[in-house]
């Protein structure tokens, strides 16, 4: 695997990922969040436009997982992170999340952010596991704060959620570096 800047031309490849991702919350009964749709191919391109749209690919194979990333309050915010069911468990969402950090610390970026389901176990416990903390009321940012409101208004607080960091400055998981400026093989 290696991680790349996504391209225009994956877009449609990008969807079909996410709807294939979102079938592990079926499992769950979370129907309404397997059955949602990706983002838009408009969300996307400018996602990809700005700098923020990565994908894992095996050397020059279509995307096996992406992650869209951008700015907010001074640290990057991660949007997404999916990777197709047919590639999970083999540490891609890991090498994704290592490269955006790597990434945040070149611009000096004090670190990642995120929002995500509390209870899902590939959600809040997985990003824990790589080094993220769930920040406290008092500790979210008017961004943070602003991206919460909107999930809320469309729906997503059915199911308890929170926001989580992760500093820049540490590297949780030993995975390999980045072989390459803009490219990282995965594990």
């Amino acid at each position: 695997m290696r991680i790349r800047a996504g391209t225009a031309r994956e877009l449609d490849r990008l969807q079909e990922i996410e709807r294939a991702a979102g079938r592990w919350f079926r499992d769950l009964g979370m129907d309404e969040i397997a059955d949602d749709e990706p983002p838009s191919l408009e969300i996307l391109r400018e996602f990809a436009d700005t700098g923020g749209l990565w994908v894992a690919a095996v050397e020059d194979g279509p995307p096996a997982a992406y992650a869209l990333a951008e700015p907010v309050d001074g640290c990057l915010h991660v949007e997404q992170v999916s990777v197709h069911p047919d590639r999970a468990r083999r540490g891609i969402g890991r090498a994704l999340l290592d490269h955006l950090a790597s990434r945040a610390a070149a611009d000096r970026m004090p670190a990642l952010t995120l929002t995500t389901f509390a209870e899902v176990p590939w959600n809040a416990p997985y990003y824990a596991r790589l080094g993220f903390r769930t920040l406290a009321e008092h500790e979210l940012t008017p961004g943070l704060r602003e991206i919460r409101a909107k999930e809320s208004r469309a729906g997503l607080d059915r199911w308890p959620r929170v926001c989580m960091r992760r500093e820049t400055g540490r590297r949780p998981s030993q995975g390999p570096r980045p072989a390459s400026p803009g490219l990282l093989p995965a594990e």
